[in-house]
């Protein structure tokens, strides 16, 4: 359930199935079913460009689930509001929490139609998971939309997701304000979970790659911005960051020794956890 650009999510949701969207692009990428052609021919721009977009997609969803895990299992969190977090498909964020916690609600929020009804298909019978149709580039929209306040109780703490979501947004002053705003709202002993596409530091074939991602998708709905890292970290001041702190996906607490190869997509996105005291 990921969003567009902000100017594309200000003009709010349509169905556009000849326009690639970000939620399908990312099924596509995870081997989905729920996807259309221009979606798949966006795929296969990206791919062109950086073969390990397939890779990197699961590494994405590898590392949220390691991150739900740990906090579900070890940090007793029992809320989870899920921003932006794209298509159902295998191990979404409240199959994990509820695994480990079965008590543990779980909000999705998302303007894509698509992704609204798939995603409230898929939980119809699942009362402690439910799915908000909210712009969450409007902090105000989603905290107050009906379903996140029925289902979520902001007095306690509440694990809020944003994978994927803030290079999106073009206007560091812009996102940083949307990012503040909900960590504002969150109780103490909130926890953040941010993964944001980085500035290479030096010129190369990394840095390179980062320019043409950022070009070739420029203006489709699908662009990005990658930040330098001290722009990143700045999304967790005030907060606690957990070790191992700020760091590239894949150095985020592996299950175990590494078998896939490295690409370049895996040194142009960070993670990060931080609690809020």
């Amino acid at each position: 359930m990921t969003p567009g650009r902000v100017d594309a999510a200000e003009r709010g949701a349509s169905l556009d199935f000849g326009r690639a969207s970000l939620a399908r692009l990312s099924d596509a990428l995870l081997g989905g079913h729920d996807h259309y052609e221009a979606d798949r021919e966006a795929m296969r721009r990206l791919l062109a460009i950086a073969p390990g977009a397939r890779a990197m997609a699961k590494e994405h969803r590898d590392w949220l689930v390691r991150v739900v895990r740990f906090l579900a299992a070890k940090r007793g969190v029992g809320q989870f509001l899920d921003l932006g977090s794209g298509m159902p498909t295998a191990e979404n964020t409240h199959q994990v929490a509820q695994r480990y916690n079965p008590e543990a609600r779980v909000v999705y929020v998302d303007n894509d139609p698509v992704v609204q009804v798939h995603g409230r298909a898929v939980l119809e019978e699942n009362d402690r998971t439910h799915v908000s149709g909210a712009n969450l580039t409007v902090p105000a929209e989603t905290l107050w939309d009906p379903v996140v306040v029925e289902h979520l109780d902001f007095a306690e703490p509440v694990a809020l997701i944003l994978c994927s979501i803030v290079h999106h947004i073009d206007d560091f002053a812009r996102a940083s304000h949307i990012v503040r705003s909900y960590v504002d709202a969150l109780a103490p002993g909130s926890y953040l979970l941010l993964t944001h596409h980085v500035e290479p530091e030096a010129d190369g074939p990394r840095r390179e790659l980062a320019r043409l991602l950022e070009s070739t998708f420029q203006g489709t709905g699908l662009g990005t911005v990658h930040r330098p890292r001290e722009q990143i970290e700045s999304f967790f001041t005030g907060l606690d960051l957990l070790p191992p702190g700020l760091c590239l996906l894949h150095e985020w607490w592996p299950d175990g020794p590494r078998l896939a190869p490295l690409s370049e997509l895996n040194f142009l996105t960070l993670g990060g956890v931080a609690r809020k005291p």
